[in-house]
């Protein structure tokens, strides 16, 4: 294991926030080998680290939980929507210090049950995630392309085109 310590622990997580957005990064180009590789890294700092390091300019901080979230998106944007659903199995939601963060970590999954066809799970999460932050789930762009995209290609529930509505992707 490489020994991550720059001086002090706040030094350490900044390290690892950018260990976590190279990975990230890597995701984005479908380097899905690069981007587990990193976030393994990220993940181990976080575990060096132990609890929540918070820093002054970064309002998350960095720990086990917040690489766990970002473990999430980057399986998505890899091409791996299976994956992004294994790691969110593994994060507790309760864990989650705000509503933002449980919505965001919410629309994570139902990008990833889009993905994956399932439409009737991918509907039940975004409904969860506009009950947990309405305002947040009615705003992301990526939430309202999941929506918009479930309104297309076949059967839709009542609630499924209230949440349309709500949130502006139906006129």
């Amino acid at each position: 294991m490489r020994q991550h310590d720059v001086g002090e622990p706040a030094g350490t997580a900044v390290r690892g926030l950018l260990v976590q957005s190279a990975a990230y990064t890597l995701a984005r180009r479908g380097d899905r080998d690069g981007t587990r590789e990193l976030t393994d890294e990220a993940a181990a700092i976080a575990k060096e680290l132990g609890e929540a390091t918070l820093l002054r300019d970064h309002g998350g901080g960095f720990s086990p939980l917040t690489v766990q979230l970002h473990k999430i998106s980057a399986e998505i944007h890899a091409g791996d929507p299976r994956a992004a659903l294994d790691a969110a199995r593994a994060l507790s939601l309760k864990a989650l210090p705000s509503a933002e963060r449980r919505s965001r970590a919410l629309g994570d999954i139902a990008v990833s049950y889009d993905r994956l066809g399932r439409r009737s799970d991918c509907a039940r999460t975004l409904l969860a995630t506009e009950i947990c932050a309405p305002q947040e789930t009615h705003a992301r762009p990526a939430t309202r392309a999941v929506i918009s995209s479930l309104l297309v290609p076949g059967p839709t529930s009542t609630e499924l085109c209230g949440l349309a509505e709500r949130s502006g992707v139906l006129a």
